[in-house]
């Protein structure tokens, strides 16, 4: 009986979207197979990496032991406080400096055109540096320039990617978010600021684009800040506890869609 082909969409986050990271264990574990993948800033990091068959108990403990020296690279502020040489060098490691069309796992990053307000959306080529792209937060990172775009954050145009996997041929798309509904962070620094200021902005636009998902599951983060990179363990613990409670209803709503398709067919044949 043909199965749905199931495709993830991963959120942006920053810390949060380590989240990201629990979610994927345990639809690993239970056996739910992911056909497509489109992720934006930080689920465009860690749908990489997983999409690279990357084992996930690693991803974890390289996640949770990581300093900020081995990926933050600090400069004199022009268009970002940040270089991402660093960050770029890792994810071309982790990725084995391959191209998006050699992952096993077909998978889509989303960035911004910051000069027209477009999304960019990447298919094919260099994994590194549509990661690099994807994940430039307006104001913190140095944007990335290519040909004449300045690409920025993914999550500035397309937080929750659900119509790009939807277009790879996703049949059943699951959705996972780390926006939380109501915010219980402290503003600390001018990167709280910006990143804060970015999730006030994105928090309605979403509403409107999540609800084309077919699945979604959304990891209660609200009181980790988006800078809090020391609580990677917190988060991706989350993560898991959420898809956990959550497990049996997509495993029916799979099985579901599993008989519509065979439906479907027979009714081709008559």
């Amino acid at each position: 009986m043909a199965r749905p082909k199931i495709g993830l969409a991963l959120s942006s986050g920053a810390a949060r979207g380590m989240a990201h990271f629990g979610v994927l264990k345990v639809l690993q574990q239970e056996g739910i197979p992911i056909d497509f993948i489109a992720g934006s800033s930080m689920g465009s990091i860690v749908g990489v990496l997983y999409a690279n068959g990357l084992d996930l108990e690693m991803c974890e403990k390289l996640a949770i032991r990581l300093k900020r020296k081995h990926w933050l690279d600090l400069t004199v502020p022009k268009r970002g406080f940040v270089i991402g040489d660093r960050v770029k060098a890792l994810i071309r490691l982790l990725t084995h400096q391959k191209s998006l069309e050699e992952l096993q796992i077909p998978t889509a990053v989303v960035a911004t055109d910051l000069s027209n307000g477009e999304r960019v959306v990447f298919k094919s080529g260099p994994i590194d540096e549509a990661v690099r792209a994807s994940i430039s937060i307006p104001g913190i990172f140095e944007p990335v320039i290519v040909g004449d775009r300045i690409l920025v954050d993914g999550g500035v145009i397309d937080r929750v990617p659900v119509s790009v996997v939807r277009e790879m041929g996703a049949d059943l798309v699951i959705a996972v978010d780390v926006l939380p509904r109501i915010d219980r962070v402290k503003i600390n620094n001018i990167f709280d600021v910006i990143t804060q200021t970015l999730v006030i902005m994105e928090r309605e636009i979403l509403q409107q684009r999540m609800t084309t998902a077919d699945f979604i599951i959304q990891p209660d983060v609200s009181d980790i800040n988006p800078t809090a990179f020391t609580r990677v363990e917190e988060c991706i613990r989350r993560g898991e506890e959420e898809a956990r409670s959550h497990i049996q209803q997509l495993k029916k709503l799979i099985q579901e869609r599993q008989g519509e398709e065979a439906m479907n067919e027979l009714q081709k044949m008559e």
